[in-house]
């Protein structure tokens, strides 16, 4: 907008320097979603949706795709998971079994701020939580967000 910018307005404000590089970067193998109460879930699990479960896991399905013989190379596994083929669903539920992913909520103020959970597959887009999980979050379900890292 100005012809020239001053060294304090290239570092301060929402698009300055201390903002977009130091303060926030991008986290790989993490996800965000609203989330939704899922009351039949027990405490220790969260509803993943498939959507974001196979983008979280996909370098372990195709790992498990390819060491039980469903795929013969890393081109083949991927274009079973692109086609969503039924054997997919069955390496990821596998794989999620012993992996499992902490949850959470921003603003981190104290430490039930981020929880880990085993995660389970479910329809829709939305994370389910147990209702009486989301109190050590501040969490309601009135269209709060909560990150999944892996």
């Amino acid at each position: 907008d100005r012809p020239y910018k001053s060294f304090s307005d290239v570092i301060e404000g929402k698009e300055g320097r201390s903002r977009e590089n130091l303060l926030g970067k991008r986290v790989d193998y993490s996800g965000r979603s609203v989330i939704v109460v899922g009351p039949s879930l027990p405490l220790h699990q969260c509803g993943l949706p498939r959507e974001i479960a196979i983008e979280l896991f996909q370098a372990f399905v195709i790992r498990g795709l390819i060491r039980r013989h469903f795929a013969p190379n890393l081109r083949a596994a991927k274009s079973l998971i692109r086609d969503k083929e039924p054997i997919v669903w069955e390496v990821l539920k596998g794989v999620m079994q012993g992996h499992p992913v902490p949850l959470n909520r921003a603003p981190t103020l104290h430490r039930l701020g981020i929880q880990a959970f085993q995660p389970i597959l479910v329809e829709g887009r939305a994370i389910r939580l147990h209702p009486l999980v989301c109190g050590g979050f501040n969490a309601d379900s009135d269209g709060d967000q909560m990150a999944v890292h892996v």
